[in-house]
């Protein structure tokens, strides 16, 4: 059996304001021919499909065309967990239409399907966390954990003995839960596994939200179901293997396209995993293309920056700008840069040390509070701030005073 493991599409996200459901289309339609040309068998989406829990409509019509068109309606199965970015509740109200073209949607970790038809496959078990279905002759049993958050772990529990189970570690629950859901797989079954969470080890990038604080909500990899054929997960947008596995199956798919420039190093990728019981198991990474790249620009002057949006302005990709400089921007430079070079996500001044005798350096605390929040507002914008900004923070100024005079 072929399965596809891709996650992380966060789908209606921007960058710095600028929508990226073109780049998000062309990916999804790269998928589906990825899908279609490799003969895949069974689709396994880890999490994260919105970038936040109320979604443009943009982004919904996208995702349901494109998991529509993924599963040929109904003839390949679709298994989707929520993320910690999805809201389950909106992620899974389409469940009843979805089930008749093969999508499974599952937003909680108590969340269980019918046995029964589903498109052209068949559901001959599921419960609470857990699922085996018949596809072209194979029996398949797949873990389902959607982002297990602490209240959403702790509904897991029952009350007899929800107070011992408190005391034990997050990654221990989580252990425990796949290890009794482990006991549904059989020597004749494909085992998989599914799931949105952070495992010990894993390389964060700093694009994604944090799901843990202070570790807490940290997993460790010997906790994942030992004894699966391939466990996909989601959260880290690095595709990469789980560290400390060992000879388990266990990766992290990334996330398809770059959204931020911290993504810009590497490249990103879908997994395809070719299994049959009783044999090795076969992982390849699928390569993305990269529709819209995003690139930082580092001048040295502002003339320079200026001859380089000139001379690299056709090309169709995001561009952060960092210019040294000994001086203040003008309006008429920065509107020229934007003309010459379209969709540049950022200026950024980087402003030369100059020495100064040491008497030469104002006392912070003499300084008035407009200069101090123009000298901050240079530095972080390389231009003045208009008149009406310095007035609008005037006044507010004006009345805090007098809030704490009363």
């Amino acid at each position: 059996m072929r399965i596809l493991h891709t996650s992380d599409w966060h789908l209606g996200k921007n960058l710095e304001g600028h929508s990226r459901l073109a780049e998000q289309e062309r990916f999804l339609e790269e998928l589906i021919n990825i899908v279609e040309e490799r003969g895949v068998d069974l689709i396994l989406i880890a999490g994260d499909i919105y970038d936040t829990s109320n979604p443009p409509a943009q982004a919904e019509r996208l995702f349901y065309n494109s998991v529509k068109r993924l599963s040929r309606n109904g003839e390949r199965p679709v298994i989707i967990v929520a993320g910690n970015h999805d809201n389950p509740d909106r992620l899974v109200a389409a469940s009843p239409l979805a089930y008749d073209h093969g999508v499974v949607l599952l937003g909680k970790p108590k969340s269980t399907i019918e046995i029964g038809k589903y498109g052209s496959f068949q559901i001959v078990d599921a419960g609470e966390g857990f699922l085996e279905m018949e596809v072209k002759g194979e029996r398949v049993v797949v873990l389902t954990l959607p982002y297990p958050s602490e209240q959403r772990l702790n509904e897991l529990l029952s009350e007899e003995i929800e107070e011992e189970a408190r005391r034990k570690s997050y990654s221990e629950r989580i252990g425990e839960i796949f290890g009794s859901l482990s006991e549904k797989y059989r020597e004749d079954t494909i085992n998989l596994a599914v799931s949105h969470l952070f495992v010990m080890g894993g390389e964060e990038i700093g694009s994604e939200r944090p799901i843990q604080l202070g570790g807490s909500l940290t997993v460790d990899a010997n906790h994942l179901p030992q004894n699966a054929h391939y466990v996909a997960l989601g959260h880290l947008h690095k595709p990469q293997k789980v560290v400390g596995s060992g000879k388990l199956k266990a990766y992290y798919s990334g996330s398809p396209i770059e959204y931020s420039k911290k993504e810009i190093h590497y490249s990103k990728c879908v997994y395809m995993v070719d299994v049959n019981v009783g044999e090795e198991v076969k992982v390849e990474e699928v390569y993305l293309k990269n529709y819209k790249p995003i690139e930082v620009w580092k001048c040295k002057s502002i003339e320079d920056a200026l001859k380089r949006c000139q001379d690299d302005g056709e090309r169709d990709i995001w561009v952060y700008l960092e210019i040294e400089t000994d001086r203040v921007m003008t309006q008429s430079e920065i509107k020229e840069m934007k003309k010459l070079r379209p969709h540049i996500v950022e200026i950024k001044p980087v402003f030369k040390e100059m020495e100064k005798e040491e008497e030469e350096i104002a006392d912070i605390t003499s300084m008035r509070i407009e200069d101090l929040f123009k000298d901050y507002y240079i530095y972080r914008n390389g231009v003045n701030p208009t008149e009406e900004l310095m007035d609008l923070f005037s006044t507010i100024v004006q009345g805090e005073m007098e809030e704490d005079e009363a």
